[in-house]
């Protein structure tokens, strides 16, 4: 098959196109800067406007993974780029699909578990509403999911994911970082739900969805496990073998979040989210518990 990836250059999007492209798939990245010794065929775009890379469309299936990382102070300058860096790629994108002769096989479109806000102690499958704030998380999502509402594609899949953990992301390198230093207790209550899936987990949840054809509309890409905050902080400091540790209150991590340009809101809010389209799928997770995954990860060594 032919899959075109927007976003193929960010973390996620090297994880899929190095998995797809085992599979024996062609992949082609739109990418605004073409890479020397790229692994794949790279087409240049600016993400804005419909260019001559439109017509690697024609024929193919397509991954949208296009927004810049979230982790920042939400302002609303912050907020509008969040928003404009997902919502611009995504309408050239559509329009782009509109003016081929035949739908796309496909269309897989990136959006987030962070669209229910702060979702309390509430299960939450893909029949969920989406939450009215905090901006720059529904207020971010909803506009992105709208901005590709009607593709031009034999199918479309909205997946809405969890925390991707991956020991070669920044983030989970800070976690892990903050665990080893002793200072792996719980943040704030430690009850906000954190909705999360190994990576490998998310590759082949993009595999499913380009093969499964049962696939459609809404999908939850997260593990049928989620786990409080306490329990996360308590599972990465059993894995590293770290003993127990104080509690981050909220107002410190507030504090120590606008010194570094973060977000506390990422730490404080959570969402207990399930994968119902999955499970009816009969889609199989080879990492369903938390701690399972982190011994993958972690303990065994494997940091690609």
């Amino acid at each position: 098959m032919k899959i075109v990836v927007a976003g193929g250059s960010g973390g996620l999007g090297r994880r899929v196109c190095a998995d797809l492209d085992a599979r024996g798939h062609d992949i082609v990245v739109l990418t605004r800067t073409v890479r020397q010794n790229s692994a794949y065929r790279q087409v240049e775009w600016d993400g804005r406007t419909v260019g001559s890379w439109a017509a690697e469309l024609a024929g193919a299936a397509l991954i949208n993974l296009c927004g810049a990382i979230v982790d920042r102070s939400p302002t609303p300058a912050n907020i509008e780029l969040l928003t404009r860096s997902r919502v611009e790629p995504t309408t050239a994108l559509m329009r782009a699909a509109d003016g081929l002769e035949t739908p796309l096989v496909s269309w897989i479109q990136m959006s987030t578990l962070a669209i229910y806000g702060d979702a309390g102690d509430a299960v939450l499958d893909e029949s969920a509403k989406p939450a009215g704030g905090p901006a720059q998380m529904p207020g971010v999502a909803r506009p992105w999911e709208e901005a590709a509402a009607g593709a031009r594609a034999a199918r479309q899949v909205l997946l809405r994911t969890g925390i991707v953990l991956d020991p070669a992301t920044p983030a989970m390198r800070r976690l892990t970082g903050l665990v080893r230093l002793g200072l792996g207790g719980r943040i704030g209550t430690g009850n906000q739900w954190v909705s999360w899936l190994h990576f490998a987990d998310f590759q082949a949840i993009v595999r499913a969805c380009l093969d499964d054809e049962a696939l459609s509309g809404i999908v939850h890409a997260t593990s049928p496990n989620p786990v409080t905050n306490t329990e996360l902080m308590s599972g990465l400091r059993h894995v590293l073998h770290r003993p127990a540790a104080p509690p981050t209150p909220a107002w410190l991590l507030r504090l120590g979040a606008f010194f570094a340009g973060s977000d506390p809101a990422l730490a404080l809010t959570g969402r207990r989210c399930v994968p119902g389209a999955l499970t009816r799928a009969g889609f199989g997770f080879a990492f369903p518990d938390l701690d399972q995954a982190l011994r993958n990860l972690l303990a065994s060594g494997s940091n690609p």
